[in-house]
């Protein structure tokens, strides 16, 4: 899509962070915005903060998790700005622990926001997407823990793997069709993942909410306070990845890899499958198989 001026695009988890970063950057390109994101007040200060730029901007207040409310959705987006044209599943929650800590509120809730928010989207915008036939592309949000897992993220890992084997499907099944596929995975950008427990639904609270207790613990060390902020300031800003993301849909890129500190992690995760391919040949030769 080199073109995208005036294009129309749904941003989830918009509010904060980096949907906010994607919906300046669309809207210093001259695109029609459509925030949402389940916190009220987050949307009216992003909508604010949106306003300057004299783009068309909708904000849109949305639990992903909830089918009905992602169709009445879809209906304010067109009713809006007539069709969609870019999708970004942005919207993503995390808890902290080791797999035998989780619990199963923690598996639902992450699962639910950071797989089936995404499932949601898709299916609810992409037959819409298709049908107007101008073309489109879609955006999913993942993370280099979707691509090289990380002790202690055994939830948020599942969840970031799948929605990359999910992008790379769609990218195989939309081929031809004019509508482009891009997975973002960043490493650490100065967001509020790690508190989004405040938004973890009373019926899916666990025993412990492990991103609060992972953060609680951090600050029971000396010197806490001025850690958080040593890494606030080595994050990446989220402007940056933003305009990153604007950068693939024009240019078509897949893999928006937005951290290159981790191509070594990744690579070795590659050589390691590529020696058990060689491994199980040989097995496969010795037993005549």
């Amino acid at each position: 899509m080199k073109d995208v001026a005036g294009k129309a695009a749904f941003i989830t988890g918009g509010a904060s962070g980096l949907g906010l970063a994607m919906a300046h950057s669309f809207c210093a390109a001259g695109m029609r915005v459509a925030i949402a994101d389940i916190e009220q007040a987050a949307l009216e200060k992003a909508e604010a903060e949106l306003r300057p730029s004299n783009a068309e901007v909708l904000a849109l207040q949305l639990d992903v998790t909830d089918r009905a409310a992602m169709a009445q959705a879809a209906d304010s987006m067109e009713q809006a700005f007539g069709k969609v044209h870019v999708l970004c599943n942005n919207a993503g929650v995390a808890v902290n622990g080791a797999v035998h800590e989780m619990s199963y509120p923690d598996w639902d809730w992450v699962v639910g926001v950071n797989l089936q928010g995404v499932i949601n989207t898709v299916q609810t915008f992409l037959g819409r997407i298709k049908a107007h036939g101008e073309g489109g592309h879609i955006v999913n949000t993942a993370s280099v823990a979707g691509i090289a897992p990380h002790p202690g993220l055994s939830v948020y890992t599942t969840t970031k793997y799948a929605v990359v084997g999910l992008s790379e499907a769609m990218r195989l099944d939309l081929a031809g069709q004019g509508i482009g596929v891009s997975v973002l995975c960043p490493g650490m950008v100065n967001t509020n993942i790690f508190d989004s427990g405040r938004n973890r639904p009373a019926a899916l609270q666990g025993e412990r909410d492990t991103a609060a207790i992972a953060l609680d613990e951090v600050a029971e060390h000396e010197g806490a306070a001025a850690l958080i902020e040593e890494l606030r300031r080595n994050a990446l800003a989220p402007t940056a990845v933003g305009d990153m993301v604007l950068h693939a849909i024009r240019e078509d890129e897949f893999y928006v890899l937005t951290h290159p500190e981790y191509a070594e992690a990744v690579a070795t995760r590659h050589q390691e499958m590529q020696g058990a391919f060689g491994r199980w040949r040989q097995h496969r030769e010795s037993q005549g198989i």
